[in-house]
């Protein structure tokens, strides 16, 4: 795979091409507990796996962390 340059959560960042899926799990963050804005838009998290990074894209990704 292809590294490509993204801004995530405001930082320059080289990345591996592939999905955010695949992003947030080099993260080290679970799929199932972040929520990810693509280009200033809402990126579903069913769709996640679907969708394709790509060179260029503004990223935020926000971690729920639960506890009590």
């Amino acid at each position: 795979m292809s590294l490509i340059t993204i801004i995530l959560n405001g930082e320059p960042r080289q990345v591996r091409a592939g999905s955010i899926a695949d992003l947030v799990a080099s993260l080290g963050l679970d799929v199932k507990k972040v929520a990810v804005e693509r280009n200033r838009e809402i990126v579903p998290r069913s769709t996640l796996a679907d969708v394709a990074l790509a060179e260029g894209d503004v990223l935020e990704i926000v971690h729920f962390v639960g506890g009590g």
